[in-house]
């Protein structure tokens, strides 16, 4: 079988620009983990169903898994290693600390960069809107209730039930 040539990579990683080549099949997720050795970027399912692998993708999340490193050619991602870049927890980082909103913690990084593009975008969620964002992530360990009482922190909203 011939090896194909690889593909030419410009893309900005937590602000730090990277490029070189890749191979043409090289999933976002296998360039992040394996070249860039940011192993927050966790790989759960391989089918985008899990949420674990999610970064940001011009600001937007997207499941790292799903996508070939050469689709981000000339776009920025976040991870989570860069979701708090001074070092300080994020809003968000803190919620699920004062919350326990992690146990195992593999889903963890998922759930904190998709909750970090919703108050990007939308600063104010409603309750729907936060579930919304995290029903798109599968957890094993929490039951949710206490990931639901980080993101409710996070975004300002009173805990269910107390309005």
């Amino acid at each position: 079988m011939k090896e194909q040539p690889g593909v030419r990579l410009s893309v900005e990683v937590n602000g730090v620009s990277h490029r070189g080549e890749v191979a043409p099949r090289t999933l976002l997720s296998d360039y992040l983990r394996e070249a860039l050795r940011l192993t927050g970027t966790h790989l759960g399912c391989a089918h985008g169903t899990c949420g674990a692998c999610t970064v940001l993708l011009d600001g937007a999340p997207v499941r790292a898994c799903l996508l070939f490193a050469a689709q981000a050619d000339g776009c920025a991602v976040t991870t989570i290693e860069g979701v708090s870049p001074d070092g300080e927890l994020t809003a968000v980082q803190q919620a699920f600390q004062d919350n326990h909103g992690m146990q195992c913690g593999f889903c963890t990084p998922g759930f904190v960069v998709s909750l970090t593009a919703l108050l990007a975008a939308t600063p104010h969620p409603t309750e729907d809107e936060l579930v919304d964002t995290l029903e798109g992530h599968l957890c094993r360990c929490t039951g949710y209730q206490n990931i639901l009482r980080a993101g409710r922190q996070a975004a300002g909203l009173a805990e269910e039930g107390s309005r």
